[in-house]
């Protein structure tokens, strides 16, 4: 999941809850600005207490899943079938 994909899914998750940005900022310990820069994918990179902190206060932790990779065959594949 790309950075800009998690503050669209922070957003979610803060008006699932009815929180204002002020509210889930204040809860997470940061600035209104920064939480909005977030959520529209404006932050090139925060660390990850910081993230930890939002999705505390959201009732979420970070959980790991594999990715979904697309196995397409190699030059040398293709090029053995002519």
């Amino acid at each position: 999941m790309k950075l800009y994909e998690t503050g669209i899914e922070i957003r979610k998750l803060r008006k699932e809850y009815g929180l204002t940005q002020q509210q889930l900022a204040e809860k997470s310990g940061i600035s209104r600005i920064t939480l909005g820069r977030l959520e529209r994918g404006e932050i090139a990179s925060i660390s990850l207490k910081t993230f930890d902190r939002i999705l505390h206060a959201l009732n979420h932790e970070i959980a790991f899943t594999p990715r979904k990779e697309i196995n397409l065959p190699t030059l040398d594949e293709i090029g053995q079938n002519f």
